[in-house]
């Protein structure tokens, strides 16, 4: 038995592990590096395995960089199945499918602005592949054992972190390698804690905020305080939001603050993303993986105007009264966040508001660390605007979280494998669980091929 690291090395993009007995393969994750060139160059890569020996994709979650290079592997010609939760299928279904779209416009907006160095720019898969690649989708069950092929099994338990995140657990030949995938945090205001897993042979954890912990201070004072400040000097607050889980935890806080008064009721709050809105709708159908109300659930779907159109998009951009801007992406890679970057980044009444995790290499984690010019949409950009971080609404457990819930398991894994996080983070998860659980851990590095004895 074999694992080898295709991806989230180092990095917290790209994830997809690939375990194999010789004969049979089964990928975990199947996502889009994003960020620096070099690690986005690896998506046009093929893949360092024969396609014919994967029996089977198994999805954590729905997030790009876990599930966006499914339908690039659909195209290059993989016919198995891709098993995922329920709800992890119902997002895919929204998120494929965009992101062949908005890949396919970026091509087109860079050919027509000639910025792109190759003639022409073409995108990785287009959104008929994306929806092509649907049809391999199989949703299962939380805790149900699932036969994939030659006696291997998988089991997925809810991991917190969005709708339909999963550890995932693979059996085969004896051994027992647990995945698990992006750990939610155990008292999260909106999803329910990660199920406790009691025992694996080998564990692969990940580690994005393995090296910090939480800011405890309230999200909604310091929200309200972004939001109020801005306001006052009439400004917009434009965010950057991921369009699965921060887009609709960053609503129901806004309901929250105008709940309570401490922001005007008036101040207008648009979501530029239809898919978030898509999403959002997602939270009624799947009320048992998260701690809502009917009332809750129903007023943060309600907290924003929702923009659907490019056109209604451009004019909010025009418009010259205060508003708050929640828009797709929530590291500024792509999506409509861009246009409004770009507009509205050179003046200083405005906020820009990041609310997530900024991988190194990406324009969020540019503009949060201080450049005062980013390239965006083949031009540079001024940026002159307040520049904000809200600590506290990740959806990511932090090195003491993640560390509880490594506490759950009844004896050591033979080997733990820290992945999907920055060099510093996965090793200070790594020291972090030597010291205190006195267990074999290991960071792995891109391509890496560990025995499994």
């Amino acid at each position: 038995m074999q694992i080898t690291f295709l991806g989230a090395t180092r990095t917290v993009t790209g994830a997809k592990y690939v375990v194999s007995d010789g004969a049979t393969s089964v990928l975990v994750d199947c996502g889009l590096f994003q960020g620096p060139k070099a690690f986005r160059l690896r998506n046009r890569a093929p893949l360092p395995m024969p396609l014919r020996t994967l029996a089977a994709v198994v999805l954590t979650h729905a997030h790009i960089d876990h599930s966006g290079y499914v339908p690039l592997l659909v195209k290059q010609g993989f016919g198995g199945r891709i098993l995922c939760s329920e709800a992890t299928y119902e997002l895919c279904r929204i998120l494929l499918p965009d992101s062949g779209r908005l890949q396919e416009e970026e091509a087109a907006y860079a050919n027509r602005h000639g910025y792109s160095r190759h003639a022409p720019a073409l995108a990785l898969y287009t959104q008929k592949d994306a929806e092509r690649s649907l049809r391999q989708f199989t949703p299962v069950g939380f805790d149900m054992d699932i036969v994939l092929e030659d006696g291997m099994r998988t089991r997925l338990a809810p991991a917190g972190h969005i709708l339909g995140a999963s550890c995932v657990t693979l059996d085969a030949r004896g051994r027992r390698i647990v995945f698990s995938g992006d750990l939610g945090r155990p008292h999260d205001v909106i999803m329910r804690a990660p199920a406790t897993i009691e025992a694996a042979d080998y564990l692969v954890v990940e580690s994005t905020y393995g090296d910090r912990r939480h800011d405890p201070a309230s999200v909604t004072q310091a929200l309200g305080e972004v939001i109020n400040r801005t306001v006052a000097r009439g400004g917009k607050v434009i965010v950057p939001s991921f369009a699965v889980g921060r887009a609709q935890s960053l609503l129901y806080f806004i309901h929250l603050l105008k709940a309570a008064g401490i922001i005007a009721s008036l101040v207008p709050v648009y979501l530029d993303s239809p898919m978030a809105a898509d999403v959002t709708g997602l939270y009624r159908r799947f009320r048992t993986q998260h701690r809502l109300s009917s009332d809750e659930c129903a007023a943060m779907c309600d907290a924003a105007q929702i923009v659907t159109t490019p056109e209604e998009s451009r004019r909010l951009d025009e418009q010259s009264m205060p508003m708050v801007i929640v828009a797709a992406s929530g590291m500024a890679t792509g999506g409509r966040v861009l246009h409004h970057l770009r507009a509205l980044a050179g003046d200083p009444r405005n906020t820009i508001l990041f609310s997530g995790y900024q991988a190194a290499g990406t324009r969020g984690a540019s503009i949060l660390g201080g450049a005062r010019e980013v390239k965006m949409l083949g031009q540079m950009v001024a940026v002159r605007a307040e520049v904000a971080q809200l600590d506290g609404l990740s959806a990511h457990a932090d090195g003491v979280e993640i560390l509880e819930w490594l506490q759950g398991f009844r004896q050591p894994p033979r080997r733990t494998f820290i992945v999907h996080g920055e060099s510093v983070a996965a090793d200070a998860l790594r020291a972090r669980i030597e010291e205190t659980l006195h267990w074999t851990v290991e960071v792995p590095e891109y391509l890496q091929m560990v025995d499994l004895a």
